[in-house]
């Protein structure tokens, strides 16, 4: 069977100042390249074939770093693994907006079926998700190890996949940074 290890990307400016990311692209903060260095030294044993990441800095950075000890992968790079799309809340600071919209905002942040305002659910990232975990299958090889460096949300449904959780289970988490998901395919 295939290794697959996951992991959120490390921390950005935007994690840091409480920022909807989604499609913004920030940087790594200095916390981040050291939370990326803890994933890499933890993975830098490992026989590591495939590797795949969005095309946001935060993930194709914090999978560089992870990369380091194995020069010879390169990074597939594939958007149905990008964050969540926040829509009207990108750049906003999620306490502002827990402030000003009580009722709504949890629904918009954690909620399964309900967008924010011209965003994304989770059930949409969800799609897209299993989308690339469907063709992710197809071109695996038995002893495989594949890396994968997601965001947020998309990392959800990667782990509901592989842990069977329901859909409020896999809404109710926040990821514990540079935690490493093992699973076999």
């Amino acid at each position: 069977m295939a290794k697959v290890f996951l992991f959120r990307h490390a921390q950005t400016t935007d994690n840091f100042s409480k920022i909807f990311s989604g499609n913004r692209d920030p940087d790594l903060t200095p916390k981040g390249i050291e939370e990326a260095k803890k994933i890499r030294d933890a993975l830098r044993q490992k026989k590591v074939t495939k590797a795949f990441t969005s095309d946001k800095i935060r993930n194709k950075k914090t999978l560089e770093i992870v990369l380091e000890p194995h020069p010879d992968v390169t990074p597939i790079i594939d958007n149905r693994i990008r964050e969540r799309d926040y829509g009207e809340l990108t750049g906003l600071n999620k306490e502002d907006i827990a402030k000003k919209y009580p009722d709504q905002y949890p629904l918009w942040h954690r909620s399964y079926d309900i967008p924010p305002p011209g965003g994304e659910s989770l059930k949409d990232v969800e799609k897209r998700v299993l989308d690339f975990l469907k063709d992710l299958q197809m071109v695996l090889k038995r002893d495989d190890v594949v890396l994968i460096s997601a965001s947020a949300n998309s990392l959800r449904p990667i782990r509901r996949f592989f842990e069977k959780m329901t859909p409020e289970e896999m809404s109710s988490f926040e990821h514990e940074p540079a935690k490493i998901y093992e699973y076999q395919i």
